[in-house]
């Protein structure tokens, strides 16, 4: 019974926070969704930022696993990494707490943020490479520093979700990633003659 209560006061708490954020959702209007006083979620949890911590978390779960399943179901490196960028930027758009609390500059002062957004990047860091060294072992690319071209990678999707989420339609997405992961792996240069 406490823990179906739990998971009620956790499901409308994420359905508050991804409406109203994290700053303007109260403790008051979690109990009145979850139909109990606040004194007894106060049974559950010892504030919002607990409350807020396990969506995180369960958010960032959900993301990883979703990621993990479409990577299995690929079985050429290069796609892949394209499936991770897809499935990461698709997932992200639903799961509006984790990115509000990997984006959000606001919440760095939380601890836990820190700590959660430090295990996703890690987490995501470790797939790449892992992506990556399939590619080399299977003679499909060929890279020299697989710890900072996952880097690179990462860094290159993180800082493009933003703007890509915003301002370009979400059927245009995968064309934007076939063109950047074209940049990536073919590089700008016309002819690849050494100077």
């Amino acid at each position: 019974m406490k823990e179906k209560k739990k998971s009620l006061i956790l499901k409308v708490a994420q359905e508050l926070f991804a409406k109203f954020g994290f700053f303007k959702t109260t403790v008051d209007e979690i109990a009145k969704a979850a139909r109990m006083g606040k004194a007894s979620l106060y049974h559950y949890f010892k504030g919002k930022e607990e409350i807020y911590k396990e969506v995180i978390e369960k958010e960032s779960q959900i993301l990883h696993e979703k990621i993990q399943e479409a990577i299995s179901r690929e079985d050429n490196p290069y796609k892949k990494l394209k499936a991770f960028v897809l499935t990461r930027m698709k997932y992200l758009n639903e799961l509006s707490n984790i990115y509000n609390a990997l984006k959000n500059d606001l919440l760095r002062h939380y601890h836990f943020i820190e700590k959660i957004r430090e295990k996703d990047f890690h987490r995501e860091i470790e797939t790449v490479k892992s992506i990556l060294r399939e590619g080399i072992q299977k003679n499909i690319f060929a890279i020299k520093d697989i710890e900072l071209t996952s880097f690179a990678i990462i860094s290159a999707f993180k800082g493009l979700e933003y703007p890509w989420t915003i301002k370009v339609p979400s059927s245009d997405i995968e064309k934007n990633i076939d063109k950047l992961l074209e940049i990536l792996f073919h590089g700008l240069l016309k002819n690849r003659t050494k100077n």
